[in-house]
């Protein structure tokens, strides 16, 4: 099994009244004021974190095993097991099931689902019809090692495996039948032509206008997913499944418009480099300073929807801190072997 290390500063993650971002925002932000947890201990997400990222990888290990013909599952397992992969949407179904007070043995298995799906739409969406990526997690992508038919059928592979893991690994001592048939139409709606696909979609095709909605599609509902599993999964009531769904959203495309802002930033690109590339994103439409609003002003989304958490206490803290993260990014996941 990997070893993981981390590179981390601080190693000690907390939550203070006033946060900052690093790359600063105009003084004419209008982002609404953010939040604090009603109660605070610290709490160190980068061992909570990696702790899981153990767990997960194991798990996703024995899910994806060699069988014939073997060229497909070794392109499945290229992607499912990719080293660096942060597993941001296992991770955060877990924290929202115990969130809940539910049992993380309870969560692994849909955890491993959407990873699967997760890889399986990175493999689909760098294929050079789509996004044209050659290369992911500074590794070749995965059509980039064994070619556009394989990669495809790799990527379709994935997506019922998922489905598969969840029905026949989950625990029904712990996880009602109706529960997870829940969690099963949430991950099928997430991925398809309502979901997913429509932001993949719109994000070649829809033009700037689409942006908003292309973003939320492609990168917030995949976030969206794995909150409202967990919570299902932990035996949350609908209301707070609501509230789940708004929080996940707001932390998916927030994750993006940092990513997109700092690539501008490390790259120096302007504004005819940034036109050439495939796709939308808030950089390339609006320019850094209105994407660096955007950001805080869906932190500050994130962190509301969680005050509707309180009853919870501490239990809430590992969501607050996924915000931060998404922005601050005070540590680096790395998997070394």
């Amino acid at each position: 099994m990997a070893s993981f290390s981390m590179v981390s500063t601080p190693v000690h993650l907390y939550l203070p009244k006033k946060l900052t971002f690093p790359i600063r925002c105009s003084s004419s932000s209008s982002a609404p004021s953010v939040s604090t947890p009603p109660s605070w201990t610290q709490f160190d997400l980068k061992t909570y974190w990696t702790t899981l990222i153990a767990d997960i990888n194991q798990k996703l290990h024995e899910a994806v095993p060699v069988r014939y013909p073997d060229q497909i599952y070794e392109s499945m397992r290229y992607s499912v097991l990719a080293e660096g992969a942060k597993r941001a949407s296992p991770v955060m179904c877990v924290a929202a099931c115990e969130l809940f007070g539910g049992n993380r043995v309870a969560a692994f298995p849909t955890a491993c689902a959407l990873e699967m799906v997760h890889a399986a739409s990175l493999i689909h969406d760098d294929l050079p019809c789509m996004d044209d990526d050659p290369s992911r997690r500074g590794q070749p992508s995965n059509h980039t090692v064994y070619g556009d038919d394989l990669a495809i059928l790799a990527g379709d592979a994935l997506f019922p495996l998922g489905f598969q893991h969840i029905v026949a690994n989950t625990p029904s001592s712990l996880v009602p039948e109706p529960r997870l048939l829940r969690v099963i139409t949430e991950i099928a709606r997430t991925v398809g032509s309502t979901g997913m696909a429509a932001g993949q979609f719109l994000d070649l095709e829809g033009g700037p206008d689409a942006i908003e909605f292309a973003q939320e599609k492609k990168f917030g509902e995949m976030s969206q997913c794995s909150a409202v599993c967990g919570g299902l999964l932990g035996g949350a009531e609908d209301d707070d499944v609501d509230r789940l769904r708004r929080y996940g959203r707001a932390v998916g495309v927030l994750y993006r418009v940092v990513d997109d802002i700092l690539e501008d930033k490390m790259n120096g690109e302007d504004e005819d480099e940034r036109k050439k590339k495939k796709g939308f994103s808030y950089v390339r439409v609006y320019g850094v300073e209105k994407a660096m609003e955007v950001a805080e002003q869906l932190r500050a989304k994130a962190k509301q929807e969680l005050d509707g958490f309180e009853k919870y206490g501490d239990a809430v803290v590992p969501l607050y801190s996924f915000v931060d993260y998404a922005v601050d990014r005070s540590f680096t996941v790395s998997d070394s072997s």
